[in-house]
């Protein structure tokens, strides 16, 4: 979400309506793209019969993503309409040709929050609300899914959705096992080596069980890490706002150590190293409101900390492992 820029023209609707429009076509090329099995051939008609089985599974994969998405950004329009703060309708961003389909969405205020107070409510609320219906997404997804034995040598291309703590507890609530189970520890203590696989991605757990998950779990996982992303405790980002209304100006001090941390986890997953670019770049500035004098109640205080608290449930430190 986007709330630290803030632009008093209206915004003209017909943009919305057609970005998310882009959007929804993207996210079901995706999922056809996940769940086809058939031929690739410049025979239109052969391909068309061949991707029929595979649609109602890229439908149910686009309506429980874009059903969080959308939960997620309403979620901060609702709250920020509720104050009285002028905002946009969300923007989606169409991404052909990746996983999901989007690159999320995104919400701008157009006139700065009037107190912590407000700025948290309207931060808060979209990932509280996202959170909220990813979680039954992902276990249904998982319900759907099933658990089969991983080949001895894993082939090239394989790939291995990442973990954060809630989705492994998630795994083990469906399934009764720890998922990935490897087929040898290798000497380590379980926890050892899950500690190790959690936060480097090795070693696989080559010839051991793991879900292989439905497309309703797939966008399940994926609105989790996108809350996560979110819940990043720096600048523009949701995780920002929380961190800004604690602690005020020195928040600006746990910005090193985020990227610090973010660069470590690069040399395992790259793709956090893209994201410390766009926040050195974009995100190092907070959006303060106009009154920094009224403080966080004893209510707002509680939810701010469990926005942090979901942050450590669903962060993934390595998202894709991909042989």
């Amino acid at each position: 979400m986007q709330e630290g820029l803030f632009h008093g023209k209206p915004t003209k609707i017909w943009v919305n309506i057609l970005l998310f429009a882009l959007t929804v076509i993207s996210v079901i090329f995706a999922g056809i793209l996940a769940s086809y099995t058939g031929p690739v051939t410049s025979d239109l008609a052969a391909m068309w019969v061949a991707v029929q089985p595979s649609l109602g599974r890229a439908f149910a994969f686009t309506a429980s993503l874009l059903g969080i998405l959308l939960t997620h950004e309403f979620g901060h329009y609702f709250a920020a309409r509720s104050h009285g703060t002028a905002v946009t309708l969300p923007y989606f961003i169409p991404f052909p040709l990746n996983p999901l389909g989007t690159m999320g969405a995104f919400i701008s205020l157009q006139e700065p929050p009037k107190n912590k107070r407000v700025l948290l409510d309207i931060g808060l609320a979209g990932p509280l609300a996202g959170f909220i219906v990813a979680v039954p997404i992902t276990i249904l997804g998982l319900w759907l899914s099933s658990v089969e034995k991983l080949p001895a040598i894993i082939p090239a291309g394989f790939g291995f959705e990442g973990n954060s703590i809630l989705y492994l507890l998630l795994k083990y609530l469906v399934h009764g096992e720890w998922l990935p189970l490897p087929a040898s520890y290798g000497g380590l203590a379980p926890i050892l080596y899950w500690i190790r696989y959690f936060f480097i991605g090795t070693p696989l757990p080559s010839g051991g069980l793991d879900v292989v998950i439905h497309p309703v779990a797939w966008a399940g996982w994926a609105g989790l890490f996108v809350t996560g992303l979110n819940l990043l405790p720096c600048g523009q980002l949701d995780g920002g706002h929380l961190i800004y209304v604690l602690l005020g100006r020195k928040a600006k001090k746990i910005l090193p150590f985020i990227i610090g941390g973010l660069v470590l986890l690069g040399t395992a997953w790259s793709g956090w190293w893209l994201w410390v670019f766009l926040i050195l770049i974009f995100g190092r500035a907070h959006a303060e409101p106009l009154d920094q004098i009224t403080e966080l109640d004893p209510k707002r205080k509680f939810f701010a900390r469990l926005g942090l608290v979901i942050f450590v449930l669903v962060f993934i430190p390595i998202p894709m492992i991909v042989i």
